[in-house]
């Protein structure tokens, strides 16, 4: 069986927009990659780490553990074997508490990168493959987030590509979700869960070849 790791934030967590609610597993991104994969004939569970407002190497200065650097060798360890890693994370760093660029944030996930390439796997275990995924072309935030998001569709131009030459760099895999699906229609930044299912069944054609 492979497993495989969503290391992300609000979007893969399933969060409904401008809610407090959460879609069901079957309705989320990682759920919809699941079954797409089980009914094509793939021995494969999703295992996911998902945090709301989770970063990609910067902290939260109102809740804590939002790094997502913090602890993540120990949670390739706690989840190896793995055949895969998904990290989908991107759009907390441009928050209107952070002043950062999209080359920044790319350079974050270069650093996540470095950082599940050194988890320390037990003998004989594989350094899982990695797939960066960049996230949505943020819109104009809506709704009770739109003071944590403001602006943030400005500083986030660019990012897709700045992920792009990363993951190129790295030799990891690469998909811009921006080419399936825009951000939600209600509030500018998650997924609507139709674009949830869009997302999950193109990342299937995407991982289904990764995992023989």
């Amino acid at each position: 069986m492979h497993h495989i790791l969503v290391y992300a934030d609000s979007l893969s967590w399933g969060i409904i927009p401008d809610t407090r609610g959460r879609f069901r597993f079957d309705q989320r991104w990682p759920g919809v990659l699941e079954t797409a994969l089980l009914n094509s004939g793939k021995s494969v569970r999703i295992i996911e780490d998902c945090l709301n407002g989770r970063r990609t190497v910067w902290d939260d200065p109102y809740k804590p553990g939002r790094n997502g650097l913090e602890g993540l060798e120990q949670r390739i360890e706690i989840n190896s074997p793995l055949s895969l890693v998904i990290l989908l994370l991107g759009t907390n760093d441009f928050q209107s508490m952070h002043n950062l660029t999209a080359w920044q944030s790319a350079q974050g996930l270069k650093t996540l990168v470095g950082a599940i390439r050194r988890a320390p796997v037990e003998p004989g275990m594989p350094v899982p493959a990695i797939v960066l995924v960049a996230p949505p072309e943020l819109q104009k935030a809506k709704g009770n987030i739109a003071p944590k998001f403001e602006s943030a569709e400005d500083k986030a131009v660019g990012l897709a590509g700045a992920v792009q030459v990363v993951a190129e760099e790295c030799g990891c895999h690469y998909f811009d979700a921006g080419s399936v699906t825009p951000t939600s229609r209600v509030d500018g930044v998650h997924l609507d869960e139709d674009q949830h299912r869009t997302l999950g069944l193109a990342l299937a054609k995407i991982i289904q070849p990764l995992i023989q």
